[in-house]
């Protein structure tokens, strides 16, 4: 079964424009995070407000956010989904009443306690583990892992370092969705929409 697809760490509106319009995109990823070179600008937020996201879904993307600003920044989406990528616990997750994804980061096991622990969660994302690093490192864990939960009824989300390369292997997994970010860009945070193209018609 072919996975749904988020393209994630969009920071730019002409390329939101652009990826509006192509077939095979579910998802379109936000990072609110003043750390990552994707981090979304008030400028966009503007620009964003009132547009219509017609069959894509857009996702917010947090880091240990605070309440207020988590309510503030996805008040200029319509219906979005929030993606948790910090320490935040599943009521918090839960509080704001918004469907929710929350990111698990993988060392060398899967913790099967810890997926139980998110259980209002509609989705589970893993990504490998960086030390200091929150997402976003382009790299891989070891995707076989994954094969110890399958047997969980829970909506797994494969990312990490994800490109027209490694996507037969991602597929693999079975996953339900596939979160595409810096396999698709040009230069760090730099997306580009013909790698997105060729890696959509890949899948």
């Amino acid at each position: 079964m072919k996975p749904l697809i988020k393209i994630c760490g969009i920071n730019d509106f002409d390329v939101l424009n652009e990826l509006l319009d192509l077939d095979g995109i579910d998802f379109l990823g936000f990072i609110f995070y003043e750390k990552s070179i994707r981090n979304v600008s008030l400028e966009l937020l503007e620009k964003i407000k009132g547009l219509q996201f017609n069959d894509k879904r857009p996702v917010c993307v947090y880091v240990n956010s605070e309440r207020n600003f988590i309510e503030k920044t996805s008040s200029y989406f319509q219906n979005p989904i929030f993606q948790f990528h910090g320490n935040e616990t599943n009521e918090f997750c839960d509080s704001f009443k918004n469907e929710f994804w929350k990111v698990l980061r993988i060392k060398n096991k899967i913790n099967i306690d810890e997926v139980y622990k998110y259980k209002n969660a509609s989705g589970i994302l893993f990504e490998n583990y960086k030390k200091d690093t929150p997402g976003g490192t382009g790299e891989s864990f070891d995707w076989n892992l994954i094969n110890n939960i399958k047997d969980l009824d829970t909506k797994f989300i494969l990312s990490g370092g994800i490109n027209c390369e490694n996507v037969d292997n991602a597929k693999d997994i079975n996953p339900w969705c596939l979160d595409i970010n810096s396999g698709v860009e040009s230069s760090p945070g730099i997306k580009n929409i013909n790698l997105i193209k060729k890696l959509l018609n890949k899948i």
